[in-house]
C-alpha cells in the first residue's frame, strides 16, 4: 500500500480550499462594488475582459496545484514496488551420499538432480545470487554464492557421488549459513535428499531453528521411486534398499514457510525445480516517490511562467 513518512504534513493541503474560498470571495466582492458604483470604466477594471479573466483563473488554479504537489512531496510519499535491485539468495543443498548413485534415474540420481538444478539456476534473475552445498557424512561448499550463474553451473556439474552416509542437518545448516552471507536480500534454500538423516553433528531440528532464526524459507525435495530401489548388499549378503525420510523433509519445509515436493522420476524432478524457480516470491520495498511530485510542481511553475511571459502573455 502507498504511504507517507510524514503524513501530518498533508494537513497543509487544507490551505488550498481556504485560498480558493478567499479568492472567490474577493472576486465577488470586487464585482459587487463595481456594480454599486455603476461606473462602466470601474466595472471593466473590476471584472476584466473575458480572455484575461480566464488566464487569471488558470494561473490561480496552477498555483493551487503547485502548492498541493509540493505539500504531498514534503510528506515523503512511497509505494511498494517489486524489489529489483536486491534480488534473492538461492542456495541449493544437494545430497551426494552413496544412495545418490542409484540408477532408477538415468544415468544416476545425482546426475539427474544436477541436470534439473541447472534448470532452476538458469531461471533466476540477473540480480539473484546462487550457491551450492553438498552433503553426505558431512557438508561442504561446492559453489560459493555468486551472481555468475554460469560459474555456479560449472561447479554444480563437477559434483560427484561419495560413499558416505546422510547428514541432512549439517547440509541444511551450511546452506543457511551461505544464504545469510550476503545481507539485505531475501534468502531461499532448496534441499534435496533421497535418504534418512544418519550422520553429522547437527540434527535436522537444530537446523530448522537456525533457519527460522535467520528468516530463511526452505523448500525440500524428496527423491525416490514408485518401487523399492536396490542399492547393494551388506557384508552378510542382505539387500540394501534406498530409504526416503519424507517426514523430516516435510517438517523442514512446513516449519520454515517452504514447501515439500516428492520426485519419483526424472520428469517430475525437472517440473519441481521449474515450479520452485517460478514461485520464488520477490519481496516488495517501499520506494520513495517524492521527487515525482516535486518534478510535477516544477512543471506547473514552468506553465505559469509561459502564461505570464510567453506568447500571448498577460499584460499587467
Amino acid at each position: 500500500m502507498a504511504g507517507f513518512d510524514s503524513p501530518y504534513i498533508l494537513l497543509f493541503l487544507l490551505i488550498i480550499p481556504l485560498i480558493y474560498y478567499l479568492q472567490k470571495k474577493a472576486r465577488t466582492q470586487k464585482k459587487n462594488e463595481a456594480i454599486k458604483f455603476s461606473n462602466l470604466a470601474f466595472l471593466k477594471s473590476a471584472i476584466g475582459d473575458s480572455k484575461k479573466s480566464k488566464r487569471d483563473m488558470h494561473l490561480f488554479y496552477l498555483s493551487l496545484l503547485t502548492i498541493g504537489l509540493m505539500v504531498i512531496g514534503f510528506a515523503n510519499p512511497h509505494i511498494p514496488l517489486e524489489q529489483t535491485k536486491e534480488g534473492v539468495n538461492v542456495v541449493l543443498v544437494m545430497d551426494n551420499s552413496g544412495s545418490m548413485q542409484a540408477q532408477d534415474y538415468q544415468p544416476t540420481r545425482l546426475e539427474a538432480a544436477k541436470s534439473s538444478a541447472e534448470i532452476l539456476i538458469k531461471s533466476l534473475k540477473s540480480q539473484d545470487y546462487a550457491g551450492v552445498v553438498v552433503f553426505e557424512s558431512g557438508a561442504t561448499t561446492a559453489a560459493y554464492l555468486s551472481p555468475d550463474k554460469e560459474k555456479v553451473i560449472d561447479k554444480l556439474q563437477d559434483i560427484t557421488a561419495k560413499d558416505g552416509a546422510t547428514a541432512i542437518g549439517d547440509g541444511l545448516s551450511l546452506g543457511i549459513d551461505m544464504a545469510s552471507s550476503i545481507p539485505n536480500k531475501k534468502k531461499v534454500v532448496i534441499l534435496l535428499s533421497d535418504g534418512v538423516n544418519n550422520a553429522g553433528y547437527i540434527s535436522p531440528g537444530e537446523a530448522i531453528q537456525f533457519a527460522k532464526a535467520n528468516s530463511i524459507q526452505v523448500y525440500t525435495i524428496g527423491m525416490g521411486s514408485t518401487g523399492q530401489v536396490l542399492l547393494g548388499y551388506d557384508w552378510f549378503g542382505n539387500p540394501q534398499y534406498a530409504e526416503l525420510d519424507e517426514a523430516t523433509l516435510q517438517s523442514i519445509a512446513e516449519e520454515t514457510g517452504g514447501k515439500y515436493f516428492k520426485s519419483v522420476d526424472y520428469d517430475t524432478l525437472n517440473e519441481i525445480y521449474k515450479n520452485i524457480g517460478e514461485n520464488i516470491k520477490r519481496e516488495t520495498e517501499e520506494t520513495n516517490i517524492k521527487d515525482w511530485f516535486f518534478f510535477a510542481a516544477f512543471l506547473t511553475l514552468l506553465v505559469q511562467l509561459y502564461y505570464r511571459y510567453g506568447k500571448g502573455r498577460i499584460l499587467q
